[in-house]
């Protein structure tokens, strides 16, 4: 893959890099058509990648369908797909981690400690790898793109971070890997996601400031759903992550929830003066 970066810069072209677990749908594949007309090449990357993985988590579960996949990233444009394996990646006696201080102790780090570590470690590698002009990264999982933002300054990568949007199916669940898991019944308590967004955003409408009194009644119209509990609904500053009691200017809305076994995550941008 390396070696193939190396001669494409040589033809002075343009890379641009999708980097994933696979499995792909919709979402991934709207990274990659966002990505492909930027640059001279489109690089996709499947590694599902062990280190942001804790204990207990779906590691051994995560769902893959490589000939899929394949299929899928030649149809939306994609010159090259770098498909290493764990020893690839990690070969025996690796030590080296990447690790931020302050983003990663907001939201999903809090339940997740070794997760951004993981990601900050293996972007890291996958951009010396691949080294693209620049990557896509889904607005989905929202403190990731911050992480990588971060990342990128603070390492003086050479690379432009584009943010993709949420992609979401037609009744408003945000696309994701791990909605396979669902059930029929857990699938229709999967909306409850989506439909708490937009009840905060009709409440900030109307003129709610306090993000205390609006996650209360988020909790309370979670109740009505089975099988979900949430693990987190945070308000936080889109730069910072940094929780935001009284909501004057744009937030982030953040959350993750537990539909039965299945952890899932969505957020929201909500400009009050909007």
């Amino acid at each position: 893959m390396q070696e193939w970066s190396k001669n494409k810069k040589k033809e002075s072209k343009t890379i641009c890099f999708v980097p994933t677990m696979g499995y792909l749908h919709q979402g991934h594949i709207s990274l990659m058509e966002k990505g492909a007309p930027l640059c001279d090449e489109l690089v996709l990357s499947i590694f599902v990648n062990p280190t942001q993985f804790g204990p207990n988590e779906d590691l051994d579960s995560y769902p893959s369908n490589i000939e899929n996949d394949l299929s899928l990233a030649k149809k939306a444009g994609a010159t090259a797909v770098f498909l290493p394996n764990k020893e690839n990646i990690y070969p025996e006696n690796y030590q080296t981690e990447i690790r931020l201080k302050y983003l990663p102790d907001h939201l999903c780090g809090k339940f997740r400690p070794v997760h951004f570590t993981g990601v900050a470690t293996v972007v890291t590698k996958l951009f010396n790898i691949v080294m693209p002009d620049m990557a896509v990264f889904g607005q989905k999982d929202y403190q990731q793109l911050q992480i990588i933002r971060q990342l990128t300054l603070d390492l003086d990568f050479d690379i432009k971070i584009i943010a993709g949007d949420i992609i979401r199916e037609k009744d408003g669940l945000a696309m994701s890997s791990r909605n396979a898991y669902l059930s029929k019944s857990q699938r229709a308590s999967a909306l409850s996601l989506w439909q708490s967004l937009n009840l905060a955003k009709e409440l900030i409408a109307k003129g709610e400031k306090d993000s205390g009194k609006i996650k209360h009644k988020m909790e309370t119209f979670f109740k009505t759903f089975s099988q979900t509990t949430p693990e987190y609904i945070c308000f936080c500053d889109p730069q910072t992550l940094d929780h935001v009691d009284s909501i004057e200017n744009q937030v982030l809305l953040a959350l993750a929830v537990k539909i039965g076994k299945t952890r899932l995550i969505d957020n929201a941008l909500i400009d009050p003066s909007r």
